[in-house]
């Protein structure tokens, strides 16, 4: 990924940051067919191993968890928040008429080996801590045991675990920072008031 010097973000609790907002992972792989892609929810531990563990469970059905056998290097890209940005609202465009249209990103790709685990007792851990994460906003949140504990057990023998230890994490926060500030808050403004409330609070938080 080509990562101009002031877009780099090197900071583990922003990479993080950006992982637990958005945690539907790329997960891309090689094989004899060439590369591929599955769009997974991880979740991230940055407290294990060296940079962090991400875990996540496919279908028994996607060939990937045999095409990639454990020790595979793999990649996960998580994409932040994103936007277009028009010229048009920086204030420097209607005086000097020099800017142009371009493209506003948060992205972090990780880098790692991928285990499996054909195990119900992982899934079944994993699955756990998915749904504790994501109910948790849920008036009554839906936990495994709302169901019939055979329901659970058969779709639990469908899924299979699979996880990957980071060995890097190599990000981009693309927000302007290049910019004159009038510029970026400018923009910043209009992202607001058409509902990219994420991206425009990174901006006004750029450097």
């Amino acid at each position: 990924m080509y990562i101009p010097a002031h877009f780099a973000e090197n900071r583990p609790e922003e990479l993080g940051r950006i992982i637990r907002e958005h945690p539907l992972g790329m997960l891309v792989t090689q094989g004899s067919a060439g590369l591929d892609a599955d769009h997974i929810p991880f979740e991230f531990d940055p407290g294990e191993g060296t940079h962090g563990v991400l875990t996540a469970h496919v279908a028994r059905a996607n060939p990937l968890w045999q095409r990639c056998p454990t020790g595979s290097p793999v990649m996960v890209v998580f994409r932040g928040a994103e936007a277009y940005i028009s010229p048009n609202w920086y204030p420097s465009k209607h005086e000097a008429h020099r800017q142009v249209p371009t493209w506003n990103y948060e992205v972090v790709h990780a880098h790692g080996t991928i285990t499996v685990h054909d195990d119900e007792r992982f899934v079944r851990r994993l699955v756990a801590r998915l749904t504790r994460r994501h109910e948790a906003a849920e008036p009554r949140p839906w936990k495994m045991g709302d169901s019939a504990p055979e329901y659970i057990d058969s779709m639990l023998r469908n899924i299979v675990g699979i996880e990957i230890a980071v060995t890097s994490l190599v990000g981009k926060v693309k927000v302007s920072q290049n910019r004159e500030l009038r510029d970026r808050l400018g923009a910043a403004d209009t992202l607001e008031a058409r509902g990219y409330g994420e991206l425009a609070q990174s901006m006004r938080k750029a450097g």
